[in-house]
C-alpha cells in the first residue's frame, strides 16, 4: 500500500493550500481515509477524515469550518482544502487509510496505513 501527498509548501497566514493523497495498493472505494499532522515539538494529532461511504466526515475542533477533507474514489484520491491558515498549522501532514469503525474516525491510531509526510509552513 502506498499513500502519496503532494501539495504542501510555504504560505502566509490566512491564505490557502490542497493537499492531495494518491492512493494505491488497497480497495480504495472501501477504505476510510483522513490527514493527520504533526507539528514542530508536538506530538501528532488528527486533522480530518471522510468515511468509505462519502458522505461522514469528521474534523478536528481546531481545523473546522477552514479545512474541507474530500475524495475522489474514481482516481483513488483524497484532498484537504485548508483554508483560513494559521501559523498553529504548521506541520508535516500525513494521508491514512484504513477500515475503522465509524465512530473510531478521528482516532488515527486506528488507521493501518499511513503515507509519508508533505511539509505545510504558514508565516505570520
Amino acid at each position: 500500500v502506498q499513500l502519496q501527498a503532494s501539495g504542501g509548501g510555504l504560505v502566509q497566514a490566512g491564505g490557502s493550500l490542497r493537499l492531495s493523497c494518491a492512493a494505491s495498493g488497497l480497495t480504495f472505494r472501501s477504505s476510510s481515509v483522513g490527514w493527520s499532522r504533526q507539528g514542530p515539538g508536538k506530538e501528532r494529532e488528527f486533522v480530518a477524515a471522510i468515511h468509505w461511504n462519502g458522505r461522514s466526515t469528521y474534523y478536528a475542533d481546531s481545523v473546522k469550518g477552514r479545512f474541507t477533507i474530500s475524495r475522489d474514489n474514481a482516481k483513488s484520491m483524497v484532498y484537504l482544502q485548508m483554508s483560513s491558515l494559521k501559523p498553529e498549522d504548521t506541520a508535516v501532514y500525513y494521508c491514512v487509510a484504513g477500515f475503522p469503525p465509524l465512530g473510531s474516525l478521528p482516532d488515527i491510531n486506528v488507521y493501518r496505513y499511513k503515507g509519508q509526510g508533505t511539509l505545510v509552513t504558514v508565516s505570520s
